[in-house]
């Protein structure tokens, strides 16, 4: 089978996912709704069409959009750490993002900064991304400085982070108004219920960007999987590459947990899965983890938003329901490495 024939049948089966995503929900869809928009006489704005482009569809391809960046991050960061049990959420960089939003909302709420009303909309994100990098930050120096090459020592450190920001989250919420306790909540199990257009389009630029930047970078990752002595030896600025590395994992899972939330696990599954598939060579292993990041958060949107209709459980449970077992079966396989 040919190259071009695997991607268009990796594409049909995304538009297949699409469209069979759309059709769960408490309102059912049918053709007509669908083609609403080229229909003349008819409105997308009125009862299930509506539903259909204006609430599902656009929630459907930002879930693709954000379990993609958080495959990505998750590839990534085992590539930067060299190690499969790596991941934004372990590791504590979600929990960083999440603790800087948590910190924005409660103490900067009596701030009166004069910021213009087109970009508080943005200031969120660029909390999460603050303290995401900040994390990562944190997470490569330590691993060099107190448990170098130590995967113990790396995923303790990362406990460490967790429990942190679990801490400042947890004064935050204790400290917080009513109002301010809502939106906390938010950031606990993580929800895709906010999406809309212009969040799909703003994914969809990152991802490019991330794709049109790392595309260069993968036989280097390769590299850098031997050592960085070996990467440095053949002619690779490591100090270079590893701030790259840290700025894009924290830019993809920064913004994931700014609209969503924390989802955990997904960054784990798909590089291992990806990994175990088509071997250790990135540019297998990076493209197809963007894809199975995709498909499972998609997948558990879908259950999320389906299982107990009309109410609606977090995302977070089902990607904990089947990360926690992957995580184990990880350990299980890493135990001489650990030791």
């Amino acid at each position: 089978m040919s190259v071009l024939v695997k991607r268009v049948l990796i594409l049909l089966s995304l538009v297949g996912a699409v469209l069979l995503a759309s059709q769960f929900g408490a309102l059912k869809v049918n053709f007509d709704d669908w083609a609403s928009p080229f229909l003349s006489g008819q409105s997308s704005q009125l009862g299930s069409a509506y539903v259909l482009w204006e609430l599902r569809l656009p929630r459907v391809i930002f879930s693709l959009g954000i379990g993609a960046a958080l495959g990505l991050s998750g590839a990534l960061t085992q590539a930067l750490f060299r190690n499969p049990l790596s991941d934004p959420g372990l590791l504590g960089v979600s929990a960083g993002a999440a603790c800087a939003v948590a910190l924005g909302i409660v103490f900067a709420a009596d701030l009166s900064l004069p910021i213009n009303e087109h970009w508080k909309m943005w200031t969120t994100p660029a909390l999460a991304i603050i303290g995401a990098i900040f994390v990562c930050y944190l997470l490569d120096r330590m691993a060099h400085w107190i448990t170098p090459g130590s995967i113990a020592g790396l995923l303790l450190t990362g406990i460490a982070l967790n429990a942190l920001a679990a801490a400042i989250i947890g004064l935050c919420t204790y400290l917080a108004t009513d109002e301010q306790l809502r939106s906390l909540t938010f950031w606990t199990m993580g929800s895709l219920s906010g999406s809309n257009w212009n969040l799909v389009i703003a994914i969809a630029l990152l991802l490019l960007m991330a794709w049109w930047r790392l595309r260069a970078m993968i036989a280097v990752l390769n590299v850098l999987a031997l050592g960085e002595s070996v990467a440095a030896h053949v002619g690779v600025e490591v100090s270079r590459l590893r701030i790259e590395m840290i700025i894009w994992v924290a830019l993809l899972s920064g913004f994931a947990v700014s609209w969503c939330g924390m989802i955990g696990f997904i960054g784990l599954i798909a590089p291992n899965f990806a990994r175990t598939c088509l071997g250790g060579d990135q540019r297998k292993v990076i493209p197809a983890s963007i894809l199975l990041g995709a498909v499972l958060l998609l997948v558990a949107d879908t259950l999320a938003r389906s299982v107990a209709i009309p109410a609606e459980l977090p995302v977070g449970i089902f990607t904990a329901l089947l990360g926690a077992p992957f995580f184990l079966l990880l350990l299980r396989n890493s135990r001489k490495r650990i030791a």
